[in-house]
């Protein structure tokens, strides 16, 4: 039996018709028949080539409403006869069934439909029904059957035509159907995730596209990146995005995304906050970001929520770091930071993520929604009698947003909405707050004045007693320990104003 099939004949029934002319072209040079439906029929036969319909085959018009157009023992036989079993070939010429040794389909879009906010029977309807099994007992019988399951694979088949004419060989034929069993259960997932409506059932989740790596979290780790990044950014310098700069991405766009009033700039490290700034003026907000660690800035990650101008950008290129992520630059400005071929620079677009958070563990799959809540003045409750001043409510609010970006324990002190600086990672709440303060006093902040944010409760008054030696004015915290009594009063008998919010927001 040899590897190498001819393609005679052509069953093609197509939702997108891009592209598929310059095909049907090549195939008919090359004397292939074509077999369709209703739209690609009529577009097929307006190119001036011969198709024969569907029904004509089966003698079965397209019926409840195009429902059932190719679900039928003569489309499905000629599919998947099995060409070097006799007996396979004896019952297509019992039954009148023609070989079919191409299928070109594609799946009514469910994914758009459900995104546009169709209404429910709609979305039904855009269950594809005779497309899946087309996809499936094409691709089943690959050893004899060419599958294209996506317009993204025409160009693939285009490639085959140009080069070799109409055959293709078992291994070409394998990888259609690999590619045809991603786009099904790709299908298949999002139909289910819509059904199961956000109730985490069952874990499902198909991403196509796969981006190999340079390397994963170290240089002896294979990784890929499933998922579309030109749904989010649009690459304007640098080399390939790497595994730990899209964990860095993500935090950085993550904690900026809580900024909107002001012009804001962030610098991420290690997917934790190491500067941060809110100002009337982008320039003013990137110094006063860098000043609150320029030492750990140095191969960072930058984000902000505004144009990147010519000022800045002047700015910004006087320090080395990997990635910057913006809305928009000007063309001076983009002209400055281009000046390092390396460095990473992305042009933000409106693609949405997933509000689901997993990852892997213990041989299944942790899954949680992603942390959305930000504490507004409507969420603090004073709870000491000392109230904080307008300026400390502002600064505590700030604050609060840096440490929900911070790995636990954490602890953010903060002036005049600056990151003077943050304890992240520690194993006890003590050891961030002495980290915090020991960073900030090296880079020449004095903490009298400032606000102290800690992203769970105080299990005792340490923390706050500490901090208010310090000069520490306000403070926001959780609350929830059953020793939240000897903070408040703690608080009270030196002069600290103490709010509390009810929400947790650990990082791991």
């Amino acid at each position: 039996m040899s590897e190498s099939k001819k393609i005679k004949t052509a069953l093609i029934s197509v939702y997108h018709k891009d592209g598929l002319d310059t095909i049907i072209s090549r195939l008919h040079e090359e004397g292939v028949q074509f077999l369709s439906t209703g739209g690609t029929r009529q577009f097929i036969e307006s190119l001036g080539y011969p198709c024969q319909a569907v029904e004509d085959l089966t003698s079965y018009p397209s019926i409840l409403g195009g429902r059932v157009k190719t679900l039928h023992p003569k489309i499905f036989g000629g599919i998947l006869c099995r060409r070097a079993l006799e007996q396979d070939r004896q019952q297509t010429i019992q039954y009148g069934i023609p070989e079919i040794d191409l299928v070109i389909v594609d799946l009514y879009p469910f994914e758009d439909t459900v995104a546009s906010g169709a209404d429910t029977q709609a979305i039904i309807e855009k269950i594809d029904i005779g497309g899946i099994s087309l996809i499936r007992a094409a691709a089943k019988n690959f050893n004899d059957v060419v599958i294209v399951a996506s317009k993204h694979q025409y160009k693939p088949l285009l490639d085959i035509l140009t080069q070799h004419g109409a055959q293709t060989t078992l291994d070409e034929r394998r990888w259609f159907a690999r590619q045809a069993f991603g786009v099904s259960s790709h299908y298949d997932s999002a139909i289910w995730q819509w059904f199961d409506g956000g109730e985490g059932s069952a874990f499902r989740y198909a991403m196509d596209e796969a981006h190999p790596l340079r390397y994963g979290e170290n240089p002896h780790q294979k990784a890929n990146f499933y998922g579309r990044l030109e749904d989010m950014f649009e690459q304007l310098n640098g080399k390939e995005i790497s595994y730990n700069n899209l964990l860095d991405i993500e935090a950085a766009l993550d904690l900026i995304d809580e900024f909107d009033a002001q012009p804001t700039f962030a610098i991420i490290k290690h997917n934790n906050p190491c500067g941060l700034a809110s100002r009337s003026t982008l320039l003013d907000a990137w110094k006063d970001a860098l000043a609150g660690d320029p030492v750990s800035a140095f191969g960072g990650v930058l984000a902000t929520n505004q144009k990147i101008d010519l000022a800045t950008a002047e700015e910004i290129n006087k320090i080395f770091f990997e990635v910057i992520v913006a809305p928009d630059y000007d063309v001076e400005a983009l002209e400055v930071l281009r000046q390092k071929k390396n460095r990473i620079i992305l042009a933000r677009k409106n693609g949405k993520t997933s509000n689901l958070k997993f990852r892997s563990m213990l041989g299944g799959v942790l899954a949680q929604d992603k942390d959305t809540h930000t504490e507004t003045r409507e969420d603090l409750k004073q709870v000491t009698t000392l109230a904080p001043t307008e300026q400390e409510v502002e600064d505590l609010l700030f604050a609060n947003k840096i440490v929900k970006h911070c790995k636990s324990n954490a602890i953010v002190l903060a002036r005049g909405k600056q990151l003077l600086a943050a304890g992240v990672g520690q194993t006890s709440r003590v050891d961030a707050l002495k980290h915090a303060i020991e960073k900030a006093k090296g880079f020449g902040f004095q903490l009298e004045g400032a606000v102290m944010a800690s992203d769970a409760f105080f299990p005792f008054p340490d923390c706050v007693e500490i901090a208010g030696n310090e000069g520490v004015k306000a403070v926001i915290q959780p609350g929830g320990s059953i020793k939240d009594e000897l903070s408040f009063q703690y608080c009270n008998e030196h002069g600290i104003a103490m709010v509390v919010t009810g929400f947790r927001h650990f990082k791991h």
